[in-house]
């Protein structure tokens, strides 16, 4: 194979990867360099995740490759309940090309701000904590690209800017190598101060 239809190859595998999530410390990402949700833990406003992620939101999201490039855009229209301790996230994804995707997250809190969580194509359990006015959520998705399934690890963060927007940036890898990073505003389309009326 040429070096040129080598390098087409590898993009056509990479924006084949981009099937994308939404929803942003775990034991596994404590080890990690960089910062910890813990140093959010005084920013306001203060993340209530059951809170923010309870009834209807819209997205708006692009996946970079490595080098910066944009490879797909989206749009997400984001169904969320909860019933106690346990939650659903019914994400349905409309991608520029028109292709959909469907991606329903349950989701637990436990104590301290944690939250563990599943969904059928990630690869055993998602963990997370909230800080602040920060959630980190780490977890690793099986990605169908050439008829081949790959394993890639998501280190997801999210920030709450006000009462209906919050802002997410996640850093797609593989085998320790970046492969991209998703970045993507949600909306919630009930302000929290309305919906605690």
């Amino acid at each position: 194979m040429s070096h040129n239809n080598a390098m087409i190859h590898r993009r056509a595998a990479l924006t084949r990867l981009a099937v994308l999530p939404a929803v942003a410390a775990t034991p596994f990402l404590a080890s990690c360099a960089g910062p910890q949700v813990q140093s959010y833990a005084q920013e306001k406003p203060q993340l209530d995740l059951r809170t923010y992620f309870n009834g209807t939101l819209d997205a708006w999201g692009v996946f970079t490759d490595r080098g910066g490039q944009v490879v797909k855009r989206f749009t997400v229209v984001m169904t969320c309940t909860w019933q106690g301790d346990e939650g659903v996230l019914d994400e349905a994804f409309v991608y520029a090309d028109g292709t959909k995707q469907r991606r329903i997250w349950r989701l637990k809190a436990g104590p301290n701000g944690t939250y563990t969580g599943h969904a059928d194509d990630v690869v055993g359990e998602a963990r997370g904590q909230v800080s602040g006015n920060a959630f980190r959520w780490g977890y690793t998705l099986a990605l169908p690209v050439d008829g081949r399934v790959w394993h890639v690890d998501f280190d997801d963060w999210m920030y709450l800017m006000d009462e209906r927007v919050m802002l997410n940036k996640a850093t797609m890898s593989k085998w320790g190598v970046k492969l991209g990073e998703v970045t993507l505003s949600f909306t919630r389309r009930t302000p929290l101060a309305a919906q605690s009326v």
